[in-house]
């Protein structure tokens, strides 16, 4: 049932990340931008997990889960502070 559930969560952020990209290259309100960057981050972040608990479980990934959400949500602090 784990696998279920984050395979759906890596699912989930991928089409985030497609219809921010998306709707930044319809628009191009920079906002989005860094928020498709973000949760590009974010689905990275979820694959990791799901080969860390499923596939490599004897492999302890998290420090490399974590540098990439951290640098993730660091783009969109950017984006939220510095972008006009």
């Amino acid at each position: 049932m784990a696998g279920i559930v984050y395979s759906l969560c890596a699912l989930t952020s991928f089409v985030c990340t497609l219809m921010l990209l998306r709707s930044y290259k319809q628009s191009r309100y920079r906002l989005l931008l860094w928020a498709g960057i973000c949760f590009c981050g974010i689905t990275i972040n979820n694959m990791l997990l799901v080969a860390d608990k499923l596939i490599f479980p004897q492999i302890d990934l998290v420090v490399w889960r974590h540098m990439i959400t951290l640098i993730a949500l660091l783009f969109l602090i950017y984006g939220l502070i510095f972008d006009e």
